[in-house]
C-alpha cells in the first residue's frame, strides 16, 4: 500500500458506523486572535495523575484555569500556576469567557459529559483516552466533533513517538507480506473484588461532581482516586485502559475500521468488578484499504502462543503482526521483525514520516492554525490522533467488554448501534445517566 495513501478506515466503511471522517469542518483557530508570540489560556480539568502528566504537557501555555475535585490535589497544582482560577465544578471552568482550549484527564465515566460540553462552548479539546464509558457516548461525541469543528485530540499519547511511526511505516512497506492476523496484549492485572462497604467522603472532596452523571453510587475510597478503573460502573478494567494505546499501532498501521464480529472469554463475569484476565477476538471486514483482519487481544498473564516468538511475557504489552512472508513484534519503544535470521540481511526502507512536534504540541500548534507536518500515511486532519480516529479505538474497546459481560458472540451492527439478537447487551452500549444529567 503506498505511503501517501491513508492507513486509517475506509470512508465507506466509517460512514456505515456512523463514524465518517470526510467532510468535518475544522476550526482551527482560537476564539481570540493571537499574536505570533502569545500563548495559549488553557483551562486544566482533572490536575493530578494522568492530569498532571498532561498538565506538564502544556503549562508552556497560559494555564488561566484549573478544577480538580479534590481541594488538596487543586491546591497543590495551584501551587504551580498560583494566578490561575479554581474550582471543583467543570462547569464554571468551561462558562469562561477567556479560555482557548480545554484539558480533560477526568475518569472514564466523566469523559463524555465533559468533553461534549466543552466542544459545545467552541473550544478546541484534549482529551485522555478511552474517549468515553459506553459507545452510545462515543457515538455522540464524534457527531459533536464534527458539527464544531473544533481542534480534538485523544490522549493516546504513544500515537506520537517516532517507533510506532516506523512500525506503520515498515509493516505499510509490506515487508512481511499482507497482514490478516493482529494480537495485542497489556500486561496490567486488575485483582476483582467484592462491592466496598459504604464510607463517608472526606473533607475536601465535591464527591457529588465526581460521581457526576452515571447512577449514584456510595463513595468508597477504593475507587477514589485511582482504583475506580477497576469497576464496571465507572471505568472498564485493562481494556479499556489500554486499548487505545495497544490497539493503537494494529488499527493505524492496517487501516482498520470497526469490528464486525467479536467474541470474548475470561473469568466468569463479575456484575461489578473487571476480570484479572480477559482475551478477546475481532473481526474486521475488508475494505478499499484493509484486507479483512483478525485481531487479539489478551491482558493479566494471557499472552500469544505463536510458533517463532520470543518469551513474550518479558514485553510487557504489545503487539505482534503476522504476516505472510514473516512477523513483526513491537512495543512502545522497540521492535523485531521475526524470524531475525531471515530478515538481518534484509534492508528497511529508509524512514519516511514527519516526526511528531509531540501529542500535547501538536494540539496547541492545530488551535494556532499551523500546518503540521504529519506522516504521509497519517493524515487524518490538523492533529494526528482526533476525536474522530479515538473514538474508534474506544469503540473497539468497550465492544470488547461488552461480548465479555454478556458472554455471547456480537455480530456489530455499527450502524444501528445494536449487538445483532443479543438485546441484553443494550444495557452496556448505551448510557444511562442519574436525573439531571444529560449529554449535550
Amino acid at each position: 500500500m503506498p505511503l501517501n495513501r491513508r492507513l486509517f478506515l475506509s470512508q465507506s466503511a466509517a460512514a456505515a458506523a456512523g463514524l465518517a471522517l470526510s467532510g468535518c469542518a475544522t476550526n482551527t483557530r482560537p476564539t481570540r486572535k493571537l499574536g505570533p508570540n502569545d500563548k495559549l489560556n488553557l483551562g486544566i480539568i482533572g490536575v493530578a495523575g494522568r492530569g498532571g502528566e498532561n498538565l506538564e504537557g502544556v503549562k508552556h501555555q497560559n494555564i488561566v484555569a484549573l478544577c480538580d475535585v479534590d481541594d488538596q490535589r487543586l491546591k497543590a497544582a495551584s501551587t504551580r500556576f498560583p494566578s490561575a482560577f479554581t474550582t471543583t465544578e467543570f462547569r464554571r471552568l468551561i462558562d469562561r469567557p477567556d479560555l482557548d482550549g480545554i484539558v480533560i484527564s477526568t475518569p472514564d465515566h466523566t469523559h463524555a459529559i465533559i468533553a461534549i460540553e466543552a466542544m459545545q462552548s467552541g473550544r478546541p479539546v484534549y482529551c485522555e483516552k478511552p474517549l468515553t464509558h459506553t459507545v452510545s457516548e462515543v457515538r455522540r461525541l464524534v457527531e459533536v466533533a464534527r458539527r464544531t469543528g473544533v481542534v480534538t485530540q485523544t490522549g493516546n499519547q504513544i500515537h506520537a513517538t517516532d517507533n510506532y511511526r516506523r512500525v506503520a511505516q515498515i509493516i505499510a512497506s509490506g515487508i512481511i507480506g499482507p497482514v490478516s492476523e493482529v494480537h495485542h496484549w497489556a500486561g496490567s492485572v486488575w485483582e476483582t473484588k467484592p462491592v466496598p462497604p459504604a464510607a463517608i467522603a472526606p473533607p475536601g472532596l465535591d464527591y457529588e461532581q465526581w460521581i457526576g452523571p452515571v447512577q449514584w453510587r456510595p463513595y468508597s475510597p477504593e475507587w477514589v482516586h485511582f482504583n475506580w478503573r477497576r469497576w464496571w460502573h465507572f471505568g472498564g478494567g485493562t481494556l479499556s485502559d489500554f486499548c487505545c494505546h495497544h490497539m493503537d499501532l494494529g488499527v493505524w498501521a492496517l487501516g482498520l475500521g470497526l469490528p464486525s464480529v467479536i467474541e470474548a472469554e475470561g473469568p466468569p463475569p463479575d456484575p461489578e468488578c473487571a476480570p484479572t484476565w480477559l482475551k478477546v477476538r475481532y473481526e474486521f471486514p475488508a475494505t478499499s484499504r484493509a484486507r479483512a483482519t483478525t485481531m487479539h487481544w489478551y491482558s493479566g498473564t494471557k499472552r500469544p502462543e505463536i510458533a517463532g516468538t520470543p518469551d513474550l511475557s518479558k514485553w510487557g504489552g504489545g503487539t505482534l503482526f503476522v504476516g505472510s512472508k514473516g512477523m513483526l513484534l513491537a512495543d512502545y519503544g522497540r521492535f523485531v521483525l521475526l524470524p531475525e535470521t531471515q530478515f538481518k540481511d534484509i534492508p528497511l526502507p529508509a524512514p519516511d514520516y514527519a516526526k511528531s512536534v509531540g501529542h500535547h504540541e501538536e494540539w496547541i500548534r492545530a488551535i494556532r492554525g499551523e500546518n503540521l507536518a504529519l506522516p504521509r500515511f497519517a493524515d487524518l486532519g490538523p492533529t494526528n490522533s482526533p476525536f474522530a480516529y479515538g473514538a474508534i479505538l474506544t469503540e473497539i474497546g468497550l465492544l470488547g467488554s461488552v461480548a465479555y459481560r454478556t458472554g455471547k458472540r456480537i455480530e456489530w451492527d455499527a450502524s444501528r448501534l445494536r449487538a445483532k439478537g443479543v438485546p441484553e447487551a443494550d444495557r452496556f452500549i448505551h448510557h444511562d445517566y442519574r436525573k439531571g444529567w444529560k449529554l449535550g
